[in-house]
C-alpha cells in the first residue's frame, strides 16, 4: 500500500496554536507530511527568523515527517522532488501560479489564531 503524502509550505516565523493545528490537520489528510519553508530569500517580514532556526523550532514539535527550505528561485523543485498526492493550503495561501493541477485542500483558520493576532510560542 502506497503513502499519500501532504505538502505544506509557509514562512513560519513565529509559530503559534494556529500553525500547530494548520500542521495537525495536514497531517490528517495523508499518511506523510512534508513541510517546506519559505527560502530566507523569500522571506520578507519584519519580524522575519533564518531558516534554519524556523526548522529547528518545526522539528521540536514533532509533527512533520520531513521538513525542506525551499529553493530561493523555483518553488516547483521541491515538488517534483516529494510528489505529493496533496497540498494542503492556510486559509490565506494561495496556490502558486502553475500547480492549479495538484489536488489541494484548505484548512480553515482555528478562531482568531494568526500569526498577526497571537503571540508567539
Amino acid at each position: 500500500m502506497s503513502k499519500k503524502r501532504v505538502l505544506v509550505g509557509g514562512c513560519f516565523n513565529s509559530i503559534h496554536l494556529g500553525h500547530i493545528y494548520f500542521l495537525k490537520e495536514s497531517k490528517k489528510l495523508g499518511n506523510e507530511l512534508f513541510v517546506v519553508l519559505a527560502n530566507d530569500k523569500n522571506n520578507k517580514k519584519l519580524y522575519s527568523v533564518t531558516a534554519e532556526k524556523r526548522k529547528k523550532l518545526l522539528e521540536a514539535l514533532n509533527i512533520a515527517d520531513q521538513i525542506f527550505i525551499g529553493s530561493p528561485n523555483n518553488k516547483a523543485d521541491i515538488i517534483e522532488k516529494i510528489k505529493p498526492d496533496i497540498i494542503a493550503l492556510g486559509y490565506d495561501q494561495e496556490l502558486p501560479e502553475g500547480l492549479n493541477k495538484l489536488k489541494y485542500v484548505r484548512i480553515k483558520r482555528l478562531a482568531n489564531h494568526s500569526t498577526k493576532l497571537q503571540k508567539s510560542i
